[in-house]
C-alpha cells in the first residue's frame, strides 16, 4: 500500500490507471483491414496486372482492372478499410488514374507504420513523420518532372497509351489514346484553360461491332432513333429547333373524366385536338424548322400521333425524349437556347447544320448532326463492342484516358513511368534520413522503404524476381540513370522514356499526397465507438 499525501496526488492515483492495450489493438485491427483490401487488388497492378471478375448480388458480372470500380464493388463492412475505399474513389476524381497505386502505397505505408508502432514510436511521431516525407517526396519528384506543352500532341498520346496498356482493352490503345488526346484538345483552349469539363465530351456506348470500330464525332448524337413513321430519314442544310412544350393535347393538373354523351360531342373534341395540333406544325413550317428535337416530358405524351403524322407531312425529322440533363449539353453544342413557347418559335431561334441522319449500327438506330454552324466546344465518342463486359470495359478505359489528358492540362508535366519516381524518391528519402535525427530519420527510413512496393508489385506480377530486379532498379538509380524503369515488355530494366512509358506528374502527387493523408487519419484513431441506432 503506497500513502499519498494532499488530495491533488490521491486524484493523480484515481487516473493513473488505463486501459493501454485497447487503442493498440484498435490500430492493430484497423492497419490489418486496411492491408487486406490493399492486398485484394494489388495483383491488379501494371501492364502485366490480373483483372477481376465482379459479381454482383442480382447476378451481373463485369470484368475491370480499375481500382476504383473493384472496390466500389467490393462488399467493404470494416470502417478503415473503407477509408481506401474512399481514398480510390478521391484519387479518381482528383487524378482519374492511379486508383490501384493509392491503395497499395497506402497498404505498404500502414505496413510500415506498424513496424515503427511494434518500435514504440507515437502514432502522432509517425504521423508527423509521415507528413514530412510526404512534402520531401513531392519535392523530388517536381525536379523529376519534364515541362510539356499541349501542342505536342505526340507526348499526350505517349501518356494516355500508358494508362490504356494496363487495361483489358490495352491492345486496341494505339486507336483509344489518340482519339482521347483529339477529344480534349477539341473540348479546351491550350492557351488559357486550367482544367476540362468532362462532362463536354459524351461518351455513347453502342453494343454491336467490335472496339476498333469505336469513333470520335465532331458533333451531337442521340442514342434514340427518329420518331417519324414515313418521315425522312437524312436531311442535309437542316433547321435545328430546340423546344420544350409538348405537342399534344393539353392536360388539367388534376385527374379528371369527360363524359362524352353524343357523336356530335366527341367529332368536336377530335376536331378542337386536330386543330390545336395542326396549328403548332404550321409554325414550325413556317420558321422553317425541318429538325426538332423535343424534351421528354414529365406530365404527359410531349409528341401525339396525331402530330407525328402532320410532321411526316411537312418532312420534319423528329427526336423525341431528350432527357432533361443532356439538354444544357445539347444547347451548348448546338449554341442556342431552348424554345419554352410556341410564340417564340421563329427562324432567329433555329440552328443550322450541314447533315443530320439517322445511323443505323448492328441492331440499334441513332441520330448524329455534324457540321453545325458556330459549334460549341464540345465533342461525342460513339464506344462499340461485341459484348456488354467489353464495352463496359471499354467505356472506363476511354474514361481514365481523358482523364489522364485533364492531368496535363492542370498539370502541364510529365514523369518517367515503371516504377522509376517511387525507386528515386526512396532513394532520396533514405539519404535524407541519415541527416535528421531523432523520430523523423525512422520515418523517413520507413516512408522511403514503403514506396519501393511499386516497382515490386509490377515486376511481381510480369513475373520477374521482384528482389532481383528491384535491386537492380535501385543501383541503376544511385548511379544517376534517373529515367530508368522496369520494362514488363522485355523483362528487364531499361530507359523507360525510349519505351513511350510516361505518366502525368499529377497522378503521382496527387497518389502520395492522398495515400499519406489516409494513412495519418489512420494512425490517429486509438477507439471506434458504435452509436445507438434510432
Amino acid at each position: 500500500m503506497v500513502a499519498f499525501s494532499g488530495s491533488g496526488d490521491s486524484k493523480q492515483a484515481t487516473n493513473a490507471y488505463k486501459d493501454k492495450s485497447k487503442p493498440a489493438e484498435i490500430r492493430k485491427s484497423n492497419i490489418s483491414a486496411a492491408k487486406a483490401v490493399a492486398d485484394a487488388i494489388r495483383t491488379s497492378l501494371g501492364p502485366k496486372g490480373m483483372d477481376k471478375m465482379i459479381q454482383s448480388a442480382n447476378g451481373e458480372v463485369a470484368i475491370t482492372n480499375d481500382g476504383a470500380t473493384i472496390l466500389k464493388q467490393m462488399n467493404v463492412i470494416h470502417p478503415a478499410a473503407k477509408m481506401l475505399v474512399e481514398l480510390s474513389n478521391a484519387q479518381d476524381v482528383e487524378a482519374g488514374d492511379g486508383t490501384t497505386s493509392v491503395v497499395v502505397i497506402a497498404g505498404a505505408l500502414l505496413e510500415a507504420s506498424e513496424k515503427l508502432l511494434q518500435k514504440g514510436i507515437h502514432p502522432t511521431g509517425i504521423s508527423d513523420g509521415f507528413q514530412k516525407a510526404a512534402a520531401k517526396s513531392i519535392e523530388i519528384i517536381k525536379n523529376m518532372a519534364t515541362p510539356i506543352l499541349l501542342t505536342d500532341r505526340e507526348s499526350l498520346v505517349k501518356s494516355a497509351s500508358t494508362a490504356l496498356n494496363s487495361k483489358v482493352v490495352s491492345q486496341q490503345s494505339s486507336l483509344l489514346a489518340p482519339l482521347a488526346v483529339d477529344a480534349v484538345l477539341k473540348v479546351v483552349d491550350p492557351a488559357k484553360d486550367t482544367n476540362v469539363d468532362l462532362k463536354d465530351i459524351k461518351v455513347i456506348k453502342k453494343l454491336g461491332g467490335t472496339v476498333e470500330d469505336t469513333k470520335l464525332i465532331d458533333g451531337l448524337v442521340f442514342t434514340q432513333k427518329s420518331s417519324n413513321v414515313n418521315g425522312p430519314r437524312k436531311i442535309e442544310k437542316a433547321k435545328i429547333g430546340l423546344i420544350q412544350f409538348c405537342i399534344s393535347p393539353p392536360k388539367t393538373d388534376m385527374d379528371y373524366n369527360v363524359v362524352v354523351s353524343d357523336y356530335t360531342a366527341m367529332d368536336r373534341v377530335l376536331r378542337e385536338e386536330r386543330a390545336y395540333i395542326l396549328n403548332i406544325v404550321k409554325q414550325i413550317k413556317k420558321a422553317g424548322c425541318n429538325v426538332l428535337l423535343i424534351q421528354k416530358s414529365i406530365l404527359r405524351d410531349a409528341l401525339s400521333e396525331l402530330a407525328i403524322h402532320f410532321l411526316d407531312k411537312i418532312k420534319c425529322m423528329v427526336i423525341n425524349n431528350i432527357e432533361r440533363e443532356d439538354i444544357d449539353y445539347v444547347c451548348k453544342t448546338l449554341n442556342c437556347r431552348p424554345i419554352a413557347s410556341l410564340d417564340h418559335f421563329v427562324a432567329e431561334n433555329l440552328v443550322s447544320a450541314d447533315l443530320v441522319e439517322d445511323v443505323m449500327t448492328g441492331n440499334s438506330h441513332f441520330v448524329q448532326i455534324t457540321g453545325i454552324n458556330n459549334p460549341g466546344r464540345t465533342v461525342s465518342i460513339i464506344v462499340r463492342g461485341s459484348n456488354k463486359l467489353v464495352l463496359e470495359e471499354a467505356e472506363r478505359s476511354i474514361h481514365d484516358a481523358l482523364c489522364v489528358i485533364r492531368c496535363l492540362v492542370k498539370h502541364r508535366a510529365l514523369l518517367a513511368g515503371g516504377g522509376a519516381p517511387e525507386i528515386e524518391i526512396s532513394l532520396k528519402l533514405a539519404e535524407l534520413a541519415r541527416l535528421v535525427t531523432g523520430v523523423d530519420a525512422y520515418c523517413y527510413r520507413a516512408f522511403a522503404q514503403a514506396l519501393e512496393v511499386i516497382p515490386l508489385t509490377l515486376a511481381e506480377n510480369a513475373g520477374l524476381n521482384p528482389i532481383t530486379t528491384v535491386t537492380e532498379l535501385r543501383n541503376r538509380h544511385s548511379q544517376g540513370e534517373v529515367t530508368a524503369g522496369i520494362n514488363v515488355r522485355k523483362g528487364a530494366i531499361t530507359n523507360i522514356l525510349e519505351e513511350n512509358v510516361v505518366q502525368p506528374l499529377l497522378v503521382s502527387i496527387s497518389a502520395i499526397t492522398l495515400a499519406s493523408e489516409t494513412v495519418r487519419s489512420i494512425l490517429k484513431i486509438d477507439d471506434i465507438v458504435n452509436t445507438r441506432g434510432y
